[in-house]
C-alpha cells in the first residue's frame, strides 16, 4: 500500500482538492489519505482561541470565515445528499467549536486539553469533506478518524506517541479493511481516555510516517506546492532544480538547514522502516519528485543541496580562564538549556580559549542573561569575558554523503564565498563529513547561494553581473557588443553577461533579472530615475550579486571616486577612463592594493591602447622575468589622426574639427591636443612597469601656442586654433622640409619621460603609422636591439569598446 500526505496548500482549494482526488484515484493499491485542514485555516484557529481567551467577540468573525470558507468548497465540490450530510457535519463541527471558545472567554482559561480541540478542528473539516467528494465521484472511500488509531500522552499538544500501541492499531485496522482509499485527518489523536490531542510542528506529516510504519507500507508519499526537494531555494536562486533521488541522511541535514519541505523529527516512523518518501507536487503530479531512500548512487556532483537559516545569532564565550578547565561546556550549554534555546550550530578553537555557538536571533536577549548570570564570578574575575552576541546572521550548508571521501570541497566553498566577499563569521563540519557549514551575513545569503550553486551544480557558466556608467558613444557600442556575443560567450567561453545596471549624467536604470539590451534606451527614457552616483553605488551594493563588475565609460574623476568603494565590496572594476591610474601615486597604488586585499580585478586595458593589448602585453614580459628599459610610443590615435590629415588642404582648425565629429578626440579637444591624455598614458606604462612617478615628471613639450593653452572655454579654445593657423602651417612645413612627417611621440628611457611632437624620418617604425593607429615599442632585456612593436587602431568608439569588453571578459576569467 501507498500512505500519500496532502499539505493545506494542496487541499487548499475545491480545485486543489479535485487534484488530490484525482491523484488517490489513479493509484492501483491501496492508498492511505492524510489531510492537512484546508490553508490558513489552523492559524485562523489559533487567533480565534487567543481572542476567546482575552474575551474578545472578534473569535465570531473567524467563525463565521471558516463557515463561509468550508460552505464554499462544499458549494463546488457536492451535490445533493452528500452536500446536504457536509453542511450538517460543518454546522455541528462549528457549533461544539464555538462552545469551547465560548468557555475559555467565560472562564478566562485556555487549557492545552480546549486547545487541542480547537486546533483539530480544521483537520476534521477538511477529511469529511474530501470523503464525500471522492464518494460522490464513486471512489470505494472511507473516512478514518485518527483519534482512534494513534495513542499518545496527556500532553494534549505537542504529544508524545506510544509507539508500540499505535502502530498495533494501525495493523489491525488497515488488516481488516476493505476500503481501496482510507482518508484520515493529520495531525491530531488522542489519549488513553479517548481525549483529543494534537502532534505539534509537521503534525500530519507525522500522523502519515506512523500510518507508513504500522500498515507497512511500501512508500510515503508528501504532497506540497513545490517539486520535490531542490538543490537549493528556488525562491532565492533560479537555477536551483529539484534533486531526484537522495538519501536519509542528506534529507535530514537539508531539513534542519531550512530546507521546508520536510520536518525531520516527524518521518522518523518511516526511517525506521526503511520505507522510501516521495516528495511531490500535487500542482504537477506528473513531475517525478525527490524520492529519499537509504541510499543513493552518486550522480554527477558531489553536493546534493545547498541550504540555509535566517535569522541567526552567534554566540562567543570567551577568556583565558577557560582553558583547561573542564565543565565549561557543560555549564554553557546547561545554562542554554534551562532556558529552552536551540544550539543549531556549534564550533570550538582547540585552544579552548573560546566556544562559539548560533542560536535563533530572537533567543538572544534571554540566551546572553542567562548565560552572563551561570559566568558571573567568572566574569567579575576577567576569567570569562562576558558573553558576546552577534545578530542579523545566517547559517549556510553544503550536504552531500559522499563529501568525505573527495578532497578539496570546503577549499572550493570557502574560496568562491571570498572571491565573492562573502564574510565567514564560523566554520563546522561534523566528523561524518556529510555537511559543512558556515555562518556568514544575513544580507550575503542570496548572493552566497548563487555562487556555491554555480560552483557545484551550474554546468560551469560563470555570470557576470555588469554596472555600466556611462552609455555615450563608446558605451553604446559596448552594449551592442555585449547584446552581439551573448550565444558566442555562452557556448565557448562558459560566461553569461548581464547589464543589471546602467546609467548616464541624466538617468540611470536597474533591473534585477537584467536589461534587455535590444531596447535598453527606450527603457533608460521609459523607466530610468534621475542619475546619482551615490544611489547608484548604493543599489549596486544592496543587489550584492556574485561576479559584480563596475564599468566606467567616462572621462571624469567624479567617477572613478567609486573604484575603492567597489573593490572594497569585492567588485571588480573595468575603466577606460584613465584619471585614477594618472592620478598621485600613492592613489593608484592604494587601488592596486585594494584590488589585489579583495580579490577584485582592477583593469584598464584602454587607458592606453583602446583595443590594443598593451598593458597586458607589458604585465606578460614582466612576469617572465623580462625587464622595460625603454619605451617610444604613438599613443594618441586621435592626434595622430590630426597629423595624419593635415596636409595643407585644409586648416588645422578644420582638420581637428573633423576628428572630434567622427570620435576620435574627447568632447574636450583641448584634452588630446594639449598633450595631457598622452601624458598620463605613457605615466600608465611606466607605472605597469613598476615606475615610481609622478605626472608632473613627465616632461611635457606642447606645439599649442600660448593663446590656445590659456583658453578657458572649448569654444574660446578652437577659436585660438583659427587665429593660429600660421603657427600649425609652419609646424607642417618644417617637418615637410626635413623629409619627415609630425607625429605625437611619447618616450621613456633611463627613468625619464617626456611627450611632444616629433619629426619623424622615413626610416622609421612612426613614419608609415596611418589614420588613427598607435604603434609602441618596447626595448628590454630580450627584446634590445629589435624592439617588441605593437600597432593597430589606437581610437574610435568600436575599438575602445572592444577593449573594455576584453577587460569584463577577463575579469570571469581570474
Amino acid at each position: 500500500m501507498i500512505v500519500s500526505k496532502f499539505g493545506g496548500t494542496s487541499v487548499g482549494s475545491a480545485e486543489n482538492i479535485e487534484k488530490v482526488i484525482e491523484i488517490a484515484k489513479q493509484k492501483k493499491e491501496q492508498v492511505a489519505v492524510v489531510v492537512s485542514a484546508l490553508g490558513g485555516v489552523t492559524n485562523q484557529l489559533i487567533r480565534a482561541s487567543e481572542l476567546s481567551l482575552e474575551a474578545d467577540p472578534g473569535y465570531e468573525n473567524i467563525l463565521n470565515e471558516l463557515d463561509s470558507r468550508h460552505k464554499e468548497a462544499i458549494d463546488a465540490l457536492l451535490q445533493a445528499d452528500f452536500k446536504e450530510a457536509a453542511l450538517q457535519h460543518l454546522k455541528e463541527t462549528l457549533d461544539e467549536l464555538r462552545m469551547i471558545l465560548q468557555g475559555v472567554s467565560l472562564l478566562s482559561d485556555l487549557s492545552g486539553k480546549s486547545a487541542a480541540r480547537i486546533v483539530s478542528t480544521g483537520e476534521i473539516l477538511s477529511s469529511y469533506l474530501i470523503t464525500m467528494a471522492m464518494k460522490q465521484r464513486g471512489l470505494k472511500a472511507a473516512l478514518k478518524d485518527s483519534r482512534q488509531l494513534i495513542r499518545t500522552d496527556d500532553t494534549f499538544q505537542n504529544a508524545l506517541v506510544d509507539y508500540d500501541f499505535t502502530y498495533s492499531n494501525i495493523a489491525e485496522f488497515f488488516a481488516s479493511t476493505e476500503a481501496e482509499i482510507i482518508v484520515l485527518p493529520g495531525f491530531i489523536a488522542s489519549n488513553e481516555k479517548g481525549e483529543t490531542t494534537t502532534l505539534g510542528r509537521g503534525g500530519s506529516d507525522f500522523t502519515a510516517a506512523l500510518i507508513a510504519n504500522g500498515a507497512h507500507a511500501d512508500c510515503l508519499e508528501i504532497w506540497t506546492d513545490v517539486s520535490g526537494m531542490y538543490t537549493a531555494n528556488p525562491k532565492l536562486v533560479r537555477q536551483a532544480k529539484p534533486i531526484e533521488s537522495i538519501s536519509y541522511q542528506e534529507a535530514m541535514e537539508l531539513s534542519h538547514f531550512g530546507a521546508k519541505v520536510l520536518y525531520p523529527p516527524t518521518v522518523q516512523p518511516a526511517l525506521d522502516k526503511g520505507i522510501d518518501i516521495l516528495i511531490k507536487n500535487t500542482m504537477e503530479p506528473e513531475a517525478p519528485g525527490t524520492r529519499i531512500t537509504e541510499k543513493t548512487k552518486v550522480n554527477g556532483s558531489l553536493i546534493k543541496g545547498i541550504s540555509h537559516i535566517e535569522d541567526i545569532a552567534l554566540l562567543t564565550l570567551e577568556g583565558n580562564g577557560m582553558v583547561g578547565v573542564p565543565g565549561i561546556s557543560s555549564r554553557l550549554f546547561g545554562a542554554l538549556a534551562d532556558e529552552l534555546i536551540n544550539v543549531k550550530f556549534i564550533t570550538q578553537a582547540s585552544s579552548e580559549h573560546s566556544i562559539c555557538l548560533a542560536i535563533d536571533d530572537q533567543d538572544t536577549a534571554r540566551a546572553k542573561k542567562a548565560v552572563d548570570r551561570e559566568f558571573e564570578f567568572e566574569i567579575l574575575k576577567n576569567r570569562v569575558d562576558p558573553l558576546v552576541v552577534e545578530k542579523q546572521l545566517a547559517i549556510i550548508a553544503l550536504v552531500g554523503d559522499q563529501m568525505k571521501s573527495h578532497q578539496g570541497i570546503s577549499g572550493k566553498m570557502f574560496s568562491e564565498l571570498g572571491h565573492n566577499n562573502v564574510n565567514i563569521r564560523a566554520i563546522a563540519q561534523g566528523s561524518s563529513e556529510r555537511n559543512i557549514s558556515a555562518v556568514i551575513r544575513e544580507e550575503d545569503v542570496k548572493k552566497a547561494l548563487n555562487v556555491l550553486h554555480a560552483s557545484f551544480f551550474e554546468a560551469q557558466i560563470k555570470q557576470l553581473n555588469l554596472f555600466v556608467v556611462g552609455i555615450g558613444n563608446v558605451g553604446g557600442k559596448l552594449l551592442d557588443q555585449i547584446e552581439n556575443q551573448q550565444k558566442f560567450l555562452i557556448e565557448k567561453k562558459n560566461l553569461q553577461l548581464r547589464v543589471i545596471g546602467m546609467a548616464n549624467s541624466r538617468k540611470m536604470l536597474f533591473c534585477e533579472g537584467g536589461i534587455s539590451l535590444d531596447n535598453w534606451q527606450q527603457q533608460l527614457d521609459s523607466e530610468g530615475e534621475t542619475s546619482d552616483l551615490d544611489t547608484f553605488f548604493n543599489r549596486m551594493t544592496d543587489l550584492n550579486l556574485r561576479n559584480s563588475v563596475f564599468i566606467d565609460n567616462t572621462a571624469h574623476e567624479v567617477v572613478t571616486h567609486l573604484y575603492s568603494r567597489c573593490l572594497k565590496e569585492s567588485i571588480a572594476v573595468v575603466a577606460c577612463n584613465k584619471i585614477a591610474c594618472s592620478s598621485a601615486y600613492t592613489n593608484y597604488e592604494e587601488l592596486k592594493r585594494l584590488s589585489s586585499k579583495y580579490q577584485a580585478p582592477f583593469l584598464f586595458e584602454t587607458n592606453v591602447g583602446a583595443g590594443l593589448p598593451i598593458i597586458d602585453t607589458l604585465h606578460n614580459l614582466i612576469a617572465s622575468g623580462d625587464q622595460i628599459h625603454e619605451i617610444q610610443a604613438v599613443l594618441s590615435g586621435s592626434l595622430n589622426f590630426v597629423f595624419n590629415n593635415f596636409t595643407g588642404d585644409r586648416s588645422f582648425y578644420e582638420v581637428v574639427k573633423q576628428a572630434g565629429e567622427e570620435g576620435y578626440t574627447e568632447p574636450d579637444p583641448r584634452i588630446d591636443l594639449s598633450g595631457v591624455d598622452v601624458a598620463r598614458k605613457i605615466l600608465i606604462l611606466m607605472r605597469e612597469s613598476g615606475i615610481l612617478a609622478e605626472l608632473e615628471d613627465i616632461e611635457n613639450r606642447s606645439f599649442l601656442p600660448l593663446e590656445s593653452l590659456q583658453a578657458v572655454t572649448v569654444e574660446d579654445f578652437l577659436e585660438t586654433l583659427k587665429a593660429s593657423a600660421g603657427h600649425f602651417a609652419d609646424l607642417r612645413k618644417d617637418a615637410e622640409a626635413a623629409g619627415c612627417k609630425l607625429k605625437y611621440v611619447a618616450s621613456f628611457k633611463d627613468g625619464k619621460a617626456e611627450v611632444g611632437l616629433q619629426h619623424i624620418a622615413p626610416d622609421h617604425p612612426f613614419y608609415n603609422l596611418d589614420g588613427k593607429d598607435n604603434i609602441v615599442l618596447f626595448y628590454t632585456d630580450r627584446y634590445l636591439e629589435q624592439p617588441l612593436i605593437i600597432k593597430g587602431a589606437g581610437a574610435g568608439a568600436d575599438v575602445t569598446a572592444s577593449g573594455i569588453f576584453g577587460d569584463i571578459i577577463r575579469t570571469g576569467n581570474l
